[in-house]
């Protein structure tokens, strides 16, 4: 992949990830809220830093995210959800992405291999949700997969070779989860981006639509 577009280059996974791009010789374009005043959780702000890219690229990753919001952690539990927390949960986590992806036709090839990709996490698999919690960081990962899902099909009548996925880095050791880490074993984000550019590349517009680990395994929704 030669020509690679970042979203939340400004991050610990996002930054690693443009690193680990241009380790390999690829043009990596960056946007961020504090270097080209992107913000996903502004409409206009994300139609007018889009519309003035030029030319397609051979991969898109939306690499932004938070688990805490002005100071709203994740819940231990249903009765500390409040409603302020839960909607900017999804105003940055699920409707953020789906604002770039309304522009995934205009930035991919329409006929060739390219990638779209978004940084999910396990936690928004309900298949997967043993222990409960975290209910409205979960809720907007869980809404965030269905959108990518979503899009995918929809992708795929107008760039039938897109691969539009939702990717889970794993427990990476950032500034974004360092006070949730506890005993969790966690990456550094060089190697978390390492093997999330591994599984991008090793995808096929046959994977388009599903979620992957940082392993290349698919995620139960």
């Amino acid at each position: 992949m030669s020509r690679i577009l970042v979203i939340g280059a400004s991050g610990g996974v996002g930054s690693a990830l443009v690193a680990g791009w241009k380790a390999r010789g690829s043009d990596v374009v960056t946007l961020s809220r504090s270097a080209n005043g992107m913000d996903l959780t502004d409409e206009a702000s994300v139609g007018s830093v889009l519309s003035g890219l030029t030319g397609t690229f051979d991969a898109v990753v939306v690499a932004t995210g938070a688990l805490e919001i002005e100071g709203a952690g994740p819940e231990k539990s249903i009765r500390a959800v409040t409603q302020k927390s839960m909607l900017d949960q999804f105003a940055l986590n699920a409707v953020g992405p789906a604002l770039v992806l309304r522009h995934a036709g205009d930035l991919l090839p329409r006929e060739e291999r390219a990638v779209f990709a978004v940084l999910s996490a396990r936690v928004g698999s309900i298949g997967d949700n043993r222990i409960g919690g975290w209910i409205s960081y979960r809720s907007a990962k869980a809404a965030v997969n269905q959108i990518v899902h979503t899009a995918a099909i929809e992708l795929t009548r107008t760039h039938p070779k897109s691969i539009c996925v939702a990717l889970h880095p794993g427990t990476v050791a950032t500034p974004f989860t360092e006070k949730y880490l506890g005993r969790h074993p966690a990456v550094a984000p060089e190697e978390a981006a390492d093997n999330l550019i591994g599984v991008l590349e090793g995808l096929t517009p046959e994977d388009t639509g599903l979620f992957y680990d940082w392993a290349g395994k698919a995620v139960p929704w």
